[in-house]
């Protein structure tokens, strides 16, 4: 697929191999589904930024609102005692962490006054989660034991590289083995920071550029797939850094934002990919309506195009 015009050509010559698609839900236009979480029983939790509601989408495909905020949601992840954790801003426009239930029981966690943009979160240990902070350039760890939160790493590496950009520094976070590999987008880099035995970060650096990437997640064999939201495709990197689109805007990737891999048995290689629809930066056709798509990678790359 063409590069969108006016950004960079850093995915033209990138291989493709196409993942078979399945729509599972879609969207008015104009909705900005932000981020997805899957419980064990298979139910996919998505939040839509503008409006602030988490929807719930079970094995029907019918989407129904599993809680609201009178503000702007951004990041979920799912906690082992089966509650979501959202990040967002309260309707006073405060950087804010909220704990839902499983009931869809909403509840204020922390607020950060000192934050500016928090957006993906996950897990360091049962009881901590990082939380990246996209304009700060910053990665807070919040406590659930204690409700704390402190700062956890702040580097120029994770900031933009002028304070007037508006694309977010520090993005997706996602931990595989003793490193955590966080997105920043405006810089176009994937960059890894090692876990020290006292869960304190070391030396931040660059992993991989120019790759412009919003969320990821890993595969058992530390292979990454992430979404290049204003490229409007999901592509794979390697542990060695070599990159393969596997989704495209005809998958219905348009303004794609985030994934998580599935987690039944016999769903551990579907991919479920949330989109805008080109919200951030409309295709050549206008607007899209936002979608929900399952790709499934495990029979990815049958049939292999070079570009």
């Amino acid at each position: 697929m063409p590069t969108p015009a006016g950004l960079p050509l850093i995915f033209a010559d990138v291989p493709v191999a196409i993942a078979p698609s399945h729509p599972i839900a879609e969207f008015p236009p104009g909705t900005f589904l932000e981020s997805i979480a899957v419980a064990s029983d298979g139910t996919l939790f998505v939040s839509s930024h503008l409006d602030g509601k988490v929807l719930r989408i079970g094995a029907d495909g019918v989407p129904v609102v599993h809680a609201a905020i009178a503000g702007k949601a951004t990041g979920l992840a799912l906690t082992s005692a089966g509650d979501l954790l959202l990040t967002a801003w309260d309707a006073d426009g405060l950087p804010t962490v909220y704990s839902i239930s499983p009931q869809g029981v909403v509840a204020v966690l922390a607020t950060l006054p000192d934050a500016i943009f928090l957006n993906g979160l996950t897990p360091l240990s049962p009881s901590t989660y990082l939380i990246a902070d996209s304009y700060r350039g910053a990665i807070w760890q919040l406590s659930l034991a204690d409700q704390s939160v402190s700062l956890w790493l702040e580097h120029p590496l994770l900031a933009r590289s002028s304070e007037d950009r508006e694309f977010p520094a520090v993005n997706g976070l996602k931990i595989y083995g003793q490193t955590l590999y966080a997105s920043n987008t405006e810089r176009m880099q994937l960059i890894r920071i090692p876990i020290q035995p006292n869960d304190q970060p070391g030396e931040p650096e660059i992993f991989c550029e120019p790759v412009n990437l919003d969320d990821f997640a890993f595969d058992q064999e530390g292979s990454l797939y992430g979404t290049t939201h204003i490229y409007n495709s999901v592509i794979k990197i390697t542990p060695d850094c070599r990159i393969t689109t596997i989704a495209e805007a005809e998958q219905g990737m348009a303004g794609c934002t985030a994934l998580a891999f599935g987690t039944g048995a016999g769903d551990r290689t579907s991919l479920y990919v949330v989109t805008n629809g080109g919200l951030s930066f409309p295709l050549p056709s206008g607007l899209e309506p936002a979608k929900v798509v399952r790709l499934e990678i495990g029979i990815a790359g049958q049939q292999f195009l070079q570009r």
